[in-house]
């Protein structure tokens, strides 16, 4: 072999090199999002279901070495819709829910849509579902929450404010007191409270009757507690929500399929075929 071909090897090589190592993030990617799906559909043919997962982690992503934090946003909301407008009517969702937080309008869209759904709603809550995540596990037919998950309070927030705590100005000093900025504030947050209040109630009355449902409804909303607050499985009995503990081992198996430093990647996930009940013999 002479000068000239060694040396051409030898670059080849270094570029072949280059190049595996810019496609191992793809390929491990690929391969990652290749075990959820497989993961998906096992459960989903176990539990004879739609198996939607609405996952969000605090993340680290590779853009300038800036974290950044997912939370439940329009994308969110645009691709649960499609999920669930795939399904017929009479097959079982089952949503597995993992979120801090999140834009009520979007989280309304979802609650709303799963209240719609004519089969069982099943969501699943390995960990926390926080602010808009609490709200669409209220839309379940069921609720499972492992013994250590935790929910979250409803009270929306007008600007940086929990609205409750807005609402508590007008309570200790008079009108003619009160600036006009903060004024506009008081009435939005009178605003977002009851209708907060109202969506809730309406989740709420699918398996309740009228008055408890408001009942409950009000406690979530009214800010009672803090925001951050967790309102534990036990909790959440005592308020007199419907959940039970036996989480599927498949769930927190799927789970695994989420590091917390992983990249970035869509927070939504579902199999998008349209699913027809299926027949048994």
């Amino acid at each position: 072999m002479n000068w000239h071909n060694f040396t051409g090897s030898l670059s080849n090589l270094y570029w072949a090199a280059i190049a595996f190592l810019l496609l191992q993030p793809v390929i491990r990617q690929r391969m990652l999002d290749w075990a959820r799906q497989t993961m998906m559909r096992n459960i989903e043919l176990k539990r004879q279901s739609r198996v939607i997962s609405l996952i969000h982690r605090k993340e680290i992503v590779n853009i300038f070495g800036f974290p950044l934090v997912q939370y439940v946003d329009i994308q969110d909301s645009e691709a649960i819709l499609r999920a669930i407008h795939l399904t017929s009517a009479e097959v079982p969702l089952d949503l597995i829910l993992h979120t801090p937080a999140g834009l009520s309008f979007s989280a309304e869209q979802i609650a709303r849509a799963l209240n719609r759904h004519k089969g069982k709603v099943t969501v699943f809550v390995p960990h926390y579902a926080m602010s808009g995540g609490t709200l669409i596990a209220l839309a379940a037919d069921e609720l499972v929450m492992s013994p250590d998950a935790v929910l979250g309070a409803l009270d929306p927030t007008i600007g940086r404010f929990p609205a409750a705590s807005v609402l508590t100005v007008s309570q200790r000093k008079k009108p003619e007191d009160i600036d006009d900025e903060t004024f506009l504030l008081v009435d939005q947050a009178g605003k977002a409270v009851a209708q907060m209040k109202q969506l809730v109630a309406l989740l709420l009355r699918r398996h309740r009757s009228g008055e408890k449902a408001d009942e409950l409804a009000h406690l979530l909303t009214s800010g009672r507690w803090t925001q951050d607050y967790p309102i534990t499985i036990e909790e959440a009995v005592e308020l007199g929500l419907a959940v039970r503990e036996e989480m599927p081992v498949e769930i927190f198996q799927y789970m695994n399929l989420f590091p917390q430093s992983g990249q970035q990647r869509p927070s939504v996930d579902f199999i998008p075929l349209p699913y027809q009940p299926t027949k048994t013999k």
